[in-house]
């Protein structure tokens, strides 16, 4: 038998729910061009090929027959092909060319004059229904509807995965009204590298501070088999953080001191050869909500940005493509967005 948990709630004023991978919104570039972000967070760091994705173009499909073209090509979802290299725009013209004479579509790629910003993507696809989107590769999820001006609990359902596995989520779904279920309706894979999910409003991520810190300190953690041994060298405490037991190491530090810290402890490590690892925690909105998730029971946590409230979670399951639906009432208003598991489960 399933149970259910409550695991915190959202709240999304702007009306447009994303669902994404919570690991990789140092990627999301809200309101400015995707062509602004560093090419190194994508792991690119050869001049001619950063140089490549710098250059992408965004294609919209256009014609008579453009969403059946778009679905029978299979390369990415929606009216707008995102995030095309360079090199590769003018081959994909003419594949796209190819395929819609071979199935005797009128459609046609259009170059954008420039790149559609992550939020506006959410947005466009919100207000043509709901569905996903690409995000440097990344499927992501968007869905309009949601109340502005109330909290929409969380709640996640816990089944046992079997084989040994033990119990994992089945699902994780924002409930949005107490309506009669009548229809489900798929709105694409949220893809997951970091064993983790956020439910965000659209606005809100544009705001987000991934990596930077909102109050100028971070953490330095290590632990392992060595931890003993590096904190009576550096004199380093019990973090003292909930759900981190046996975990050394600082908290509170102005940045220049952590980095300072940080760097000597990873450079012991590696000049050693011991068996430890270190982790630098700036105090962004990502280390406010997985300082949550890592006291948890749950694996969840919340973080208020604005008047908005982004919840995320670890999926239980690790990495992967997982369905993303919305369940619908009988006027076609959202009920529910659900992301499941059940699949893995099987």
């Amino acid at each position: 038998m399933e149970e259910i948990f409550r695991l915190s709630e959202i709240r999304c004023p702007s009306g447009t729910l994303v669902v994404v991978d919570g690991g990789h919104l140092g990627l999301w570039s809200g309101e400015r061009s995707p062509a602004e972000i560093d090419p190194a967070l994508l792991g690119v760091y050869d001049t001619e090929t950063a140089a490549d994705v710098l250059g992408s173009v965004d294609f919209a499909v256009v014609g008579p027959d453009a969403s059946a073209a778009v679905r029978s090509f299979g390369r990415q979802p929606g009216a707008v092909l995102h995030d095309i290299p360079a090199s590769r725009a003018a081959g994909l013209g003419t594949m796209f060319e190819d395929h819609c004479r071979a199935a005797g579509l009128d459609a046609r790629l259009e170059a954008m004059p420039s790149r559609e910003p992550h939020a506006q993507r959410a947005r466009r696809t919100a207000a043509e229904g709901g569905g996903g989107f690409q995000m440097f590769g990344v499927p992501v999820v968007a869905v309009g509807g949601m109340p502005r001006d109330r909290h929409l609990p969380v709640l996640a359902s816990r089944a046992d995965g079997g084989d040994g596995a033990g119990p994992h989520w089945s699902e994780i779904r924002v409930q949005v009204s107490d309506a009669r279920l009548e229809s489900s309706m798929p709105l694409g894979d949220v893809g997951v590298d970091w064993a983790r999910v956020l439910f965000g409003d659209a606005d809100a991520l544009s705001v987000w501070q991934h990596d930077e810190p909102v109050d100028g300190l971070a953490d330095v953690a290590f632990w392992g088999a060595a931890a003993d041994e590096a904190a009576a060298l550096f004199e380093a405490p019990e973090l003292g953080e909930p759900g981190e037991d046996g975990v050394r190491g600082w908290t509170g530090l102005a940045m220049a001191e952590a980095v300072e810290k940080a760097r000597a402890v990873m450079s012991w490590k590696e000049e050693t050869g011991r068996r430890m690892m270190v982790d630098f925690r700036p105090h962004s909105h990502h280390w406010q909500v997985m300082r949550q998730v890592r006291a948890s029971e749950c694996e969840a946590g919340a973080v208020d940005i604005g008047d908005a409230r982004l919840l995320c979670a670890m999926t239980t399951w690790g990495d992967g493509y997982f369905p993303v639906s919305a369940d619908l009432d009988a006027s076609g208003s959202v009920v529910a967005v659900r992301v499941s598991f059940s699949e893995v489960l099987k």
